[in-house]
């Protein structure tokens, strides 16, 4: 039986949770994803895992917060005067905004409340803070070139 190691390319299956079990991403709709183990695409424990299964192998594998997206970081949260933003359109809770950071690079915010003045909104990874539990199927194993 064929085994992945590493440099295959192989198709996997996988099931995303929380530490709470809220499913957070999936294969189930796009089908199989193909992967180059080593190749830096996927979570270093997510590759680890692979290497050794056969075709048809499952396995869990548990990527703590601060290997995945961080740890929750409060100083992300913060509140920008609402004659700071564009006058359309109306800012709505869930709402995503570019801000440049000072050393050029650009950070996602999210809209998280709206005040009068000001509105609050979260730099964070939706994800960070969170442990991600990856419920992999090996699919297909191509052997590496």
């Amino acid at each position: 039986m064929q085994i992945a190691k590493n440099g295959d390319t192989v198709l996997i299956n996988f099931v995303v949770r929380t530490s709470a079990g809220q499913v957070v991403g999936s294969t189930e709709e796009q089908g199989p994803q193909t992967v180059v183990i080593g190749g830096t695409e996927i979570f270093p424990q997510v590759e680890a895992a692979l290497i050794g299964m056969e075709v048809g192998g499952e396995q869990d594998v548990m990527v703590a917060a601060a290997d995945a997206f961080g740890p929750r970081r409060e100083e992300m949260v913060v509140q920008i005067p609402r004659v700071n933003l564009p006058p359309e359109p109306e800012p709505q809770v869930g709402m995503e905004l570019g801000a440049r950071q000072q050393d050029g690079s650009t950070v996602n915010l999210v809209i998280t409340e709206i005040g009068e003045d000001a509105v609050t909104v979260d730099g964070n990874h939706p994800l960070a803070g969170e442990d991600l539990h990856f419920g992999l199927t090996l699919v297909e194993i191509k052997d590496a070139a």
